[in-house]
């Protein structure tokens, strides 16, 4: 009903939801708000992709899931909250790795990707995938008190652009022993939220070709502004959409 009542969305637009698909890689801390406003707003499928179980150190900042969940599958655990949520909500669980092999199938039945894996791996093959079969995503990166987050759309930059190579292994190891508020976590993932909604409306502004981050701790929010990288190797101007690079 707050939907419909809102005049960019209505009627039309809650149909448009509801025969809208949106893959979801990785139920975790980002994952987990996104999954949950998705399924609040009426998207009609919801991909759920991850391979881990529940573990009690994951509920600080993972709200798909409860104590009552720990030991099952991250899958199976969104599946429950999210049809407890909405019934009608179809729920695609995928609870494996995605990989190399399997990531071009997968996406294909998708209208948007939100990224909510937690390394680098796994970010970069979304962002070298989306990019190649042109689908639009969303990004999103949270450590500690801080969190980034954008949007691609074909012609925008693309991860690559502004992080052309996976950080080195000291970095990542101090990254895993900074810990994550939990709650920034939860407003990365709305905004990710938020982003599909919009495209799928095709309704305001994305956050293509900007860097949005987040400084919890001084509760500050910065735009930051970047144009695709012409030499990019994934998106770049001699890259063709059947040879992107990456994986």
């Amino acid at each position: 009903m707050h939907h419909i009542v809102l005049k960019d969305i209505g009627g039309e637009g809650q149909r448009k939801l509801l025969a809208s698909k949106v893959l979801i890689i990785g139920a975790g801390g980002l994952g987990s708000p996104s999954a949950l406003y998705l399924a609040a707003a009426g998207i009609g499928t919801i991909g759920i992709a991850d391979d881990d179980k529940v573990e009690l150190s994951n509920l600080q900042r993972q709200i798909l899931h409860t104590t009552s969940g720990i030991g099952s599958k991250k899958t199976d655990s969104a599946n429950k909250t999210l049809t407890s949520i909405n019934p009608d909500v179809r729920v695609t669980a995928y609870p494996h790795r995605i990989n190399e092999e399997n990531i071009d199938s997968i996406i294909a039945e998708y209208d948007f990707i939100i990224d909510g894996s937690d390394n680098f791996e796994t970010k970069y093959l979304i962002n070298d995938a989306c990019v190649k079969n042109e689908k639009p995503f969303s990004h999103g990166g949270v450590v500690a008190f801080r969190g980034q987050t954008f949007t691609y759309t074909p012609g925008s930059f693309c991860y690559r652009c502004i992080f052309p190579e996976p950080p080195s292994a000291e970095f990542i190891q101090n990254c895993r022993g900074d810990g994550i508020l939990g709650t920034v976590a939860g407003i990365v993932g709305t905004i990710q939220a938020t982003e599909a909604i919009k495209f799928l409306l095709g309704k305001g502004s994305l956050l293509t070709d900007r860097l949005l981050t987040i400084d919890a701790m001084a509760m500050e929010f910065q735009n930051i502004e970047f144009s695709r990288n012409h030499d990019c190797s994934v998106c770049g101007d001699k890259i063709s959409s059947t040879n992107a690079g990456g994986y």
